[in-house]
């Protein structure tokens, strides 16, 4: 059985993280996609990732659902997943999902991955942080999420801006279980094998 993983990418600043996580996805024979695009992910992609565009980025999807789409299978904890990461996640996404409030496909899928005690990975990208900001992740990580900020990291001695962006991706591959060769890890002397 493939490992079914949903990704959300929200208008916050950064899909190119969500589009690098899809990318490595679309390479491994186990993992069966099912993508939501906020309504806003495509205008950040046109400002942020030149040469990306949402029919591209749904090309490397097993499944690509609108927003608006509150019927699809993602949304009944019936429907089973591996988990789901939101990448990045927007301000506006953690709240309603802190909150519980739903609103789109996006924020119903990451409440039944919480209610299904499934596997939950936020990565926001918005700095600083002000006090509701921390509390909604708070909030999230007591009902069972994980907070995973694209927090560069150096002991990889990254040479590119690529090899920051592996570094997160690789970090949330971690958290799902699934073995990466993305960076080098601590303690490693091996050379760091990044698949461009």
């Amino acid at each position: 059985m493939k490992k079914r993983i949903i990704v959300g990418i929200t208008g916050a600043s950064g899909p190119i993280y969500g589009i690098r996580l899809m990318e490595v996805f679309s390479r491994i024979p186990s993992i069966e996609t099912h993508l939501v695009l906020s309504d806003s992910a495509g205008i950040t992609m046109s400002l942020e990732s030149p040469g990306w565009t949402p029919a591209r980025l749904k090309a490397l999807a097993h499944h690509s659902h609108s927003p608006a789409d509150l019927a699809a299978p993602i949304s009944s904890g019936s429907f089973k997943t591996h988990g789901m990461v939101v990448i990045p996640c927007s301000m506006k996404t953690l709240g309603n999902i802190a909150h519980s409030t739903g609103g789109d496909l996006l924020c119903r899928a990451a409440d039944v991955a919480l209610k299904e005690r499934r596997r939950l990975i936020l990565v926001p990208r918005e700095t600083p942080l002000h006090l509701i900001h921390l509390r909604n992740m708070a909030a999230v990580t007591e009902a069972g999420a994980i907070i995973a900020p694209p927090a560069p990291a150096f002991y990889h001695q990254p040479k590119t801006i690529q090899d920051l962006i592996d570094h997160t991706i690789g970090k949330v591959l971690d958290l799902l279980e699934i073995e990466h060769d993305l960076f080098q890890r601590w303690g490693s002397s091996r050379k760091s094998r990044v698949a461009k």
